[in-house]
């Protein structure tokens, strides 16, 4: 058999999708895991009469997406004004999405801003596309993210709220990366697939709020996420109708449509499965901040944010690497977090937590361990 392209070899695999397989693995042989690696939330969903979707949907979709879910869609995303015909289509996953806006936006070569921690397909996507990813280390704030722009700068990747930080850009960080897209004619890409994990009483402020007519704002979000559906793979992206009309080429070449009966059910049940999601998000974003408290309580450090069901959590005093300790937190104590090296390279000496599987009391334990082989691993002074 002829060797894969080298481009695709170049490449690295997803490292949560890696660390979940361990955990899958060890699961099938009997062992029990405190599972904080997956990067989705338990929700009890009515999911009911499903076979009538089945039966109605056993053919393909308009490659937009169902209309009936279109209008949903746009018509409940955060105040903003969205045309359902032209400027908002469905995918099969907000991961595909993604891959076809920057598909959609570059040219081989161009360079992607991608500000760490960062989820861990954004660079691997851009270079799927033929772009450059530019990493920006965690500690660099918004305003300083003009210095990695150059000439071949086409676009800046932002994930509000983020994976696996956990923070959300306010109406003046926007205000700076609107001025920033205006001044050297970059595309903004908002990967907002959390946007309803905030605590309670808190607005999400979209990466279309400060550019309304979409100019060079280009949304991605997910169902999969936010209603607990993460294997119904539904995603979608909100653009303007000339992106979209350019982004739609890649949806039909790559995977003409959605799933059909997926789509169906949720159009023909979208409130009553967000009335349902909603509750239960309130109850992962408690359970995060009793989390936090606790990390607190025992000393373990971690990046600041309020928002998703992730703490982006440090190994300090670790003298290990990420992986490194990860390894030994799986294999030694049963327990999965996923690398902080998978979200760029600034973020080696942090692992991310993963609050939306297990119970609050399971989680503690699992932090005492934690602060523990953090401890023990530590360099001994000279």
């Amino acid at each position: 058999m002829p060797d894969p392209s080298a481009h695709i070899q170049s490449l690295d695999d997803a490292l949560s999708i890696r660390w979940n397989t361990r955990v899958y693995e060890l699961q099938a042989s009997g062992i029990e895991v405190t599972v904080l690696s997956l990067g989705e939330a338990f929700f009890e969903l009515p999911i009911n009469a499903a076979d009538r979707a089945l039966r109605s949907g056993l053919h393909y979709s308009h490659s937009r997406g169902l209309s009936l879910l279109r209008q949903q869609l746009a018509a409940d995303y955060h105040g903003l004004a969205v045309d359902p015909e032209r400027e908002i289509i469905v995918t099969a996953g907000s991961k595909v999405a993604i891959y076809m806006a920057l598909l959609t936006m570059l040219d081989p070569g161009d360079e992607v801003i991608i500000p760490e921690p960062a989820w861990v397909s954004y660079t691997e996507q851009v270079r799927l596309a033929h772009g450059v990813p530019i990493s920006v280390p965690y500690d660099v704030p918004v305003v300083g993210w003009e210095r990695f722009v150059t000439p071949r700068t086409r676009a800046i990747v932002v994930n509000s709220p983020n994976n696996p930080r956990g923070n959300v850009l306010g109406t003046e960080d926007w205000a700076v990366l609107h001025d920033l897209a205006e001044r050297r004619g970059l595309y903004l890409l908002s990967d907002e697939a959390y946007s309803l994990f905030l605590p309670g009483g808190a607005r999400f402020v979209s990466g279309a709020d400060g550019d309304p007519e979409k100019h060079h704002t280009v949304i991605c979000n997910s169902i999969s996420k936010n209603f607990g559906m993460s294997g119904w793979r539904i995603g979608y992206v909100i653009a303007a109708a000339p992106f979209l009309d350019q982004l739609l080429k890649a949806q039909q070449h790559i995977i003409t449509c959605a799933p059909t009966p997926l789509l169906m059910y949720v159009a023909e049940h979208y409130q009553e499965l967000k009335q349902a999601a909603v509750p239960q998000i309130r109850t992962v974003m408690h359970r995060r901040a009793d989390i936090v408290e606790a990390m607190d309580h025992i000393g373990i450090a971690h990046l600041s944010g309020d928002s998703t069901f992730y703490v982006f959590a440090s190994t300090a005093p670790s003298s290990l690497s990420s992986h490194e300790f990860c390894v030994r937190l799986l294999e030694q104590h049963a327990i999965a977090a996923v690398p902080g090296i998978g979200y760029g390279c600034s973020c080696d000496r942090f692992i991310r937590i993963s609050i939306g599987t297990e119970s609050y009391e399971r989680m503690v334990v699992a932090l005492d361990e934690i602060r523990s082989l953090a401890e023990t691993t530590a360099l001994v002074a000279a």
